[in-house]
This record gives C-alpha cells, structure tokens and sequence, in this order.
C-alpha cells in the first residue's frame, strides 16, 4: 500500500513539474489585409450609405482609429512598408516595383511573418498581403495559400466603354460570390481556423476587393441602389488653390478614368455603386472569418488587426484611384482587437507602420531598434494619451504629408505646400499655407519632413512615369 502511494506521489510530483516549466502559449496573430479601402466604412462614416456590419461589429470589439494614415498610396510601398516597419524614404521604394529584395536597407530588416515564425508561431497566409507580382507572397509568406485567382475573373469584353487598362472595369460580374477569389480566400481562412495548432498561429488574409477591377455579384450593387446613390461632397473649382506641380503628380501618366471623362459618360455615380458593392462583398467575407474566429475558440487568445494597404478617391479632387497625398488617398481604416485591449475610438495620428512594432510589445517579443514605426500598445490602453507622434505619407522623394489630430501640412519636392485644418475644413477645401493665423503650426509640421530620403528604386511603373511627369514642370511654385 504505502508503494503504491509512493508512487501516486512521484508521478504527481512529476507532472506538476513539468506544467510549471511550461511556457505559457503566445497569443494568436490575425492579419486582415483590404486592398484599396478609404474610410467608407460604417464605422469612419467616410460614406452615408456604406453598409459594413461585420467591420462594425469588429471595431465595437477593439480599438478604432479614426486618424490612421498609410505611408504610401501605392500599393507595392505600402505593404513594404507594413512587413518592414520602415518609410519608403528609407528604403526607397516608392513605386509598384521594385521587390524589397532590392533595397539594401529593407532586405535587412527581418520581415513580419519570418520574425514570427522565429518566434516559434506557425506562419501561413493567403491573397495579396505583399505586393501580388513575380511570387512575392510565395516568397515571404511561409506556408501560403495562394492568391485564389488575384483581381479575377474577367469578363470576355470589358463591361464599360473605358478604353484604359483592363483592371479599369466596373459593374455587375460575375454571376455568384463564389467565383470571386476573396471568396475562396475567406474560404481557406476559415479553414485553417478549424484546425489544431501545437504551437501560437501567425495567419495572414489579404483580400483584394474593393480594388480596380470593380466587379461584384449583383446582390452587393443592389444594396445600393443607383436611383438613391449619394455622391461624395465635392465644391466646383476644388483645384484653384493647389500647386501646379500637386495636380501634375496627380493627373499626368496616370491610368484612371480623368475626371472630364466621367463626368462627360455619366460614370460618377456606377463608379461609386461599384466600389460600394465591392466594400459591402469583402464585408461579408470579413464576417465569415469573425465568425470562425468565435467558433474556432480564438476569441480569448487572438489579436486581430484590419488594415487597408491605403485609400481611394471617387471624385473628391476632382480625380479617381489613388497616388495622391491628400486625405481620401492617405486615411485608411484600422482596427486592433484582442485580449485585454479596451474597445473605444482614438483619433490620435498613427501610421501602418506602426502595426509591427505594436505585434511585438503585444506579444512580450523584444522590440526591433531597425524599426520606424511606433508600438500603438500605450494608444490601446489610453486612448486619449499625449500622443507627440505625426503620420507621414509620401509620393516619390521630396512628397510629404505630414498629419497631426487637426491638421495636414503638403510639401512637394519643388517647394510648394498646402495647409488644412481638419477641424473647420475636413474635405481640405481650402488651402490655408498662406494664413499666418497658422504660422506655428506650419512650422512645427514642416519640422516632421525628413531631412535626407532614399533615391528611388525601380522604373516604369505607373508612380514612376507620374513622379517623372510632374518634375519636368517642377520649377512652378504656384
């Protein structure tokens, strides 16, 4: 008898010992990635008529940023950017080429999903999280997914008369949500959620929609009917007061749709429809990964970061697409939710590069001293906290915005600037650079503009030949 206790004893002894040495399991990590979003989203109010539920429901999670900016509006930098946590200025990629690889400053920074997986995670992910060209995501994604059909499909003819580049389509197509990839990624997604993991999941899902080609399936647009379609609040003549050069860079070698085009075929108001109908279609994909985040049991373990790569005009300025510095091209929507985080708005000034530095103070992870962004963790904790940080886009070197909670100060690289207060003038209307009523503030924002940027790296992509374009002209200040 008492060997049997003995026994009894040093095999509880035992396990008991080896629990205590257990390290506690890291949280899980997921990425929900959204190409092209500006802030009409329910939540940001950016659109009346925006219908997103699911982003709702997520931000009523977590903690919403309402003043979060991407570092470029292009697609390429701005996922660079987010995986490396470093400007394009540093590491000179500007444009829609070239690969990270090339940039003797980025290739030396350990890149989001491989310091990850360092950290013992299982890294996996799918759809366009880098830059979709020449098998980037297969390259820095560990396990990735695929991209599922990318912008695809295609209709056999174009559905509009544009004539430009076949990713400049709109309109009703195809038939049923699952031909669509980002159905199918969301489909992946939610399958690598019902699985059993040994160790903490890093999973990324980068969707593609609202993104040019602007298809859908016909359900989405009728959630937005044409005949009570609102368009975004715009003032005639809204360039008389920007600098030559600032509609240069914003007009000359782009591939959009020109405004006097639209306008003359009567294409403001699909166009708007579409992207609506494409936001509320990559809602619902979203809700289908909430969805198998609650039932797969990760709601207490898992953060949650939704971001979009940057925004999108749809008339404002007079122009459509992206690659401009201004509030509807830079304002993205960003949402952080998780264990512990306290769900409210901040309106504070935070950047997309501040996603992975803030993963790594979440997680308990050493900070990286190559990174430029910020750890966001003091915002999710107070989110009115004296934040003495501004966000910064730029376009090519020497194109600066500089953002503040009230305020976006531009600077091109010929000199030439613009001035907003958010606060009197939240569509930047009206350039306010030569009121000296804004003196010190101008000052203190001109202060933030790097004083050395990256030569730019690639060539003949569309931001190169627009960048170019714009500095022929650059010796007029007005």
């Amino acid at each position: 008898m008492q060997s049997k206790k003995s026994v009894f004893i040093v095999c509880f002894l035992m396990v008991a010992f080896s629990v205590i040495g257990q390290q506690p399991r890291k949280s899980n990590i997921i990425l929900i990635s959204i190409d092209d979003l500006n802030d009409w989203v329910g939540c940001l109010g950016g659109h009346p008529q925006a219908k997103t539920p699911n982003i709702d429901r997520l931000a009523k999670q977590g903690v919403l940023f309402t003043n979060a900016h991407c570092q470029s509006p292009v697609c390429n930098p701005s996922r660079v950017s987010i995986m490396t946590s470093l400007y394009p200025s540093t590491s000179g990629i500007y444009f829609l080429n070239p690969d990270l690889a090339e940039s003797e400053v980025a290739k030396n920074n350990r890149l989001m999903p491989l310091r990850f997986q360092d950290e013992g995670y299982f890294v996996t992910g799918a759809g366009k999280l880098f830059h979709n060209a020449n098998g980037v995501n297969e390259k820095y994604v560990p396990n990735y997914g695929g991209d599922f059909g990318g912008f695809g499909p295609y209709p056999k003819e174009k559905l509009t008369a544009f004539q430009g580049h076949k990713l400049w389509d709109w309109g009703v197509y195809p038939q049923n949500d699952e031909q669509m990839p980002d159905h199918e990624i969301a489909n992946w997604a939610v399958k690598q959620l019902q699985k059993q993991y040994d160790t903490a999941l890093w999973l990324g899902v980068g969707f593609f929609r609202p993104h040019v080609p602007q298809y859908a399936p016909k359900k989405w647009f009728d959630l937005h009917p044409i005949e009570t379609l609102q368009l975004p609040v715009t003032i005639p003549n809204d360039l008389v007061d920007i600098p030559q050069y600032g509609i240069d860079i914003t007009r000359k070698k782009h591939i959009a749709p020109m405004y006097q085009w639209v306008i003359e075929n009567n294409e403001w108001k699909p166009l708007v429809q579409s992207y609506l109908a494409c936001v509320s279609f990559v809602d619902a994909q979203i809700g289908r990964i909430l969805d198998a985040i609650e039932s797969g049991g990760y709601t207490n373990n898992t953060y949650i970061v939704l971001y979009s790569d940057h925004g999108f005009h749809l008339g404002e300025k007079e122009r459509f697409a992206k690659r401009s510095i201004w509030e509807d091209s830079t304002k993205i929507p960003l949402i952080i939710a998780g264990p512990g985080i306290e769900p409210g708005q901040c309106s504070k000034p935070v950047e997309l590069i501040d996603i992975y530095p803030t993963l790594l103070a979440l997680i308990g992870l050493n900070p990286d001293s190559l990174h430029e962004g910020n750890s966001l963790v003091p915002l999710l904790k107070n989110h009115e906290l004296n934040w003495p940080h501004y966000a910064r886009t730029s376009f090519g070197p020497g194109n600066y915005a500089i953002v503040s909670e009230q305020y976006r100060y531009v600077k091109y690289n010929n000199g030439a600037e613009e001035f907003y207060n958010h606060e009197d003038d939240p569509h930047e209307w009206y350039n306010q650079i030569n009121n000296s009523k804004y003196k010190e503030q101008i000052a203190l924002h001109r202060q933030q503009i790097p004083e050395e940027c990256h030569v730019v790296l690639g060539e003949n992509s569309t931001g190169h030949k627009a960048y170019n374009a714009a500095e022929t002209n650059k010796s007029n200040k007005k």
